[in-house]
């Protein structure tokens, strides 16, 4: 329990949090360790996930599925807590985020027994786009929400309907802890330098999830760190799969691309400053693709327009939702919107 007359701030969980998430990493690194006389099937290219069982059993998925139910109910129970009973931001650790910290801790140390006695993960009955897809459409909701406070290109904000502004904001928690949860259990806690990154950017998620309602949640360098690593994921793990030769480039500078067109208009910087970054990214990348062929430039454009066009999806989905919703909430109070929960807000401005 957190003792009230001596509040943890919830700054310090991140200065903690972060090197705890470097040894859970280490968890699954020894984890993996032990597997090495798991069978496997060979790979059968980009869209087989080659870490499961060539002979599932009803024990092996039964144990995968229920850990993750448990994990997915008990967080969304803490969220609707959070929701209907905290109502305020704090700049200390409350209960509950203490009592989050624990129940994640205690479904991570799940997952690496049930990985080293049943193996298999969610990717047994799924397919792989399914996970990435998860990761993808939370950070698109982020670009939604934070339209508001940075805009979605050069600080310029879309037309985006406040109702679906609203919807996403008070809702996002339940998506994005669908997304990092869903993710997690999907893969067994293999030990390969993809595997550890890729966990490594889940437990980040996790701890995020885990400050909810306080400063550190919505303070806008943490939240921005966590929208870039996808950048360092997704570069590391193209490099790993294929070299140098490979197709990280559109990686590393698609996902900077969505940087300097709309995540460093929310940092308070000059134009000057702005300017300056644009014009390195773009000297970057053609010096890049110089080497590796500037036919191939355009392709840096994928992961952009990829986004963009999924955010605009999501709006026209949502807006009907939010509309029928916002007539059910109208003149109710007690249940109030929570601030992104990757992004920062304006709360997270005085941090």
């Amino acid at each position: 329990m957190v003792n009230e007359s001596a509040p943890i701030r919830s700054e310090r969980a991140l200065i903690y949090g972060v090197p705890a998430v470097a040894l859970l990493t280490g968890l699954v690194w020894l984890v993996g360790q032990t597997l090495h006389d798991v069978p496997l099937r060979p790979d059968q290219g980009a869209s087989w996930y080659y870490w499961k069982l060539p002979d599932p059993t009803v024990w092996t998925r039964l144990s995968a599925w229920l850990g993750y139910a448990a994990h997915q109910i008990v967080a969304w129970g803490l969220i609707w807590y959070a929701q209907t009973r905290v109502h305020r931001y704090t700049r200390h650790l409350k209960r509950l985020n203490v009592l989050a910290i624990g129940v994640n801790l205690g479904f991570i140390l799940l997952h690496a027994v049930q990985t080293r006695v049943f193996y298999d993960g969610l990717a047994q009955d799924v397919s792989i786009f399914s996970s990435q897809g998860s990761v993808v459409l939370l950070l698109v909701v982020v670009l939604l929400m934070e339209n508001r406070r940075r805009g979605l290109v050069a600080g310029k904000k879309a037309p985006i309907p406040v109702s679906v502004l609203d919807f996403a904001r008070r809702y996002h928690g339940y998506l994005f802890s669908w997304a990092a949860i869903y993710t997690f259990w999907y893969h067994p806690m293999e030990g390969t330098s993809g595997h550890l990154i890729g966990f490594f950017y889940m437990f980040l998620l996790l701890l995020q999830s885990c400050l909810i309602f306080t400063t550190a949640h919505t303070n806008r360098w943490w939240t921005l760190s966590l929208e870039l690593l996808v950048v360092v994921h997704g570069t590391l793990v193209a490099v790993m799969n294929s070299g140098l030769d490979g197709a990280w480039p559109k990686f590393l500078f698609g996902f900077l691309a969505v940087f300097v067109i709309t995540q460093m208009h929310g940092l308070g910087w000059g134009a000057g400053t702005r300017w300056a970054i644009f014009a390195a990214y773009l000297g970057s990348a053609t010096a890049v693709y110089s080497w590796k062929g500037l036919s191939h430039l355009h392709e840096i454009l994928r992961v952009p327009m990829a986004e963009y066009l999924v955010l605009a999806v999501l709006v026209l989905l949502l807006w009907p939702i939010a509309a029928v919703t916002s007539r059910f909430r109208r003149g109710d109070s007690a249940q109030p919107a929570e601030a992104p929960a990757v992004s920062a807000s304006r709360s997270g401005d005085r941090v």
